[in-house]
């Protein structure tokens, strides 16, 4: 069963409380954690750029898509997207390889829209990526647009055949924060496709941005007390970057745009695991864009820096994940 206790497929860790979280040697439930006791040993994302596009640009629903988002697409740099599906695994397993001694890997389909195509052609790329040697799991990135019931119900066959994560971007749960990034889907589409995923099994992990203009603290920590009601089995919290060449990067430059110093920072994504599910993984714990991109904040750039004081103010506090979840 999965981590709450909804879905199969989910391999405990060894250590529980009396009310059987799991409990790590971290104050939350790390993801990679968890991988190294689902298959008993490290297991590294490869990520893939498959050709997909994306309904909120080149005159979609917004016209030039989200605010935040550069024009080869979210975590597409280094990735080339002429290669096929297997070739570009391929190279990230001779990379991963030789800089970490990776042995099994997991290939993440990651830039622009993953699930934004027939059925059938999503079935051939998916196919392609686990037949290549050494690929345990598979990862799909899309938006909550753009998960009809039978992608759903292809992704729900994949979760019964291999080890199987659909990452949402959600970012905000604020309508008007939705808007204002030209997201072009409310926060109604996102539950409603979180809880149809999980309705097939899916494991969900949700991607949420910490420090958007015009969102109070409180603003933020009611967007973690609704992943924490809608029990997501993960969550990557990312910190508000400017990318050059992007709507961002423009309003930044013009000088409209405030970001959240560090220690602001680090206290929010305290706040926020506190308010997590108990259960819930944590992917990601803060985000750094391409240096040659990125314009601020520069101090996200040191990200061991900022993993170690979020860990640091765990300790100070006293607290884990969850002890604020109601």
């Amino acid at each position: 069963m999965t981590h709450c206790n909804r879905r199969k497929g989910f391999v405990l860790l060894p250590l529980s409380d009396s009310n059987g979280i799991v409990m790590t040697m971290k104050p939350y439930q790390l993801y990679s954690e968890h991988l190294k006791k689902r298959f008993g040993h490290r297991v590294h994302k490869i990520s893939i750029d498959a050709g997909f596009g994306c309904p909120n640009r080149d005159g979609g629903r917004t016209g030039s898509g989200c605010l935040f988002c550069d024009p080869g697409g979210s975590g597409a740099v280094g990735i080339e997207r002429q290669l096929s599906v297997s070739e570009q695994i391929e190279q990230g397993k001779e990379v991963m390889s030789r800089k970490y001694k990776a042995g099994q890997f997991m290939a993440y389909f990651q830039p622009f829209s993953n699930t934004l195509a027939p059925v059938s052609q999503l079935r051939t790329l998916y196919d392609e990526a686990l037949a290549v040697d050494d690929i345990v799991g598979l990862a799909v990135g899309t938006r909550p647009d753009c998960v009809p019931a039978d992608v759903l119900d292809l992704l729900g066959e994949y979760h019964q055949k291999t080890y199987f994560w659909l990452e949402l971007g959600l970012q905000s749960s604020h309508d008007r924060t939705l808007e204002w990034l030209r997201r072009g889907h409310d926060f109604a589409t996102f539950s409603r496709a979180c809880k149809e995923a999980q309705a097939r099994g899916l494991r969900v992990c949700v991607h949420v941005i910490l420090g958007l203009p015009g969102e109070s603290r409180a603003d933020m920590l009611a967007t973690a007390e609704i992943l924490a009601e809608l029990q997501v089995d993960g969550v990557k919290l990312h910190l508000l970057h400017i990318l050059r060449h992007t709507p961002l990067g423009d309003l930044y430059v013009e000088d409209k745009i405030q970001l959240l110093g560090m220690d602001e920072y680090v206290e929010l994504a305290v706040d926020v695991v506190e308010r997590l599910h108990p259960a819930t993984l944590i992917h990601r714990l803060t985000g750094d864009g391409p240096r040659d991109q990125l314009l601020a904040p520069l101090w996200s750039l040191k990200k061991w820096e900022v993993l170690n004081a979020i860990d640091a103010e765990f300790a100070r506090r006293g607290s884990r994940q969850g002890d604020r979840y109601n």
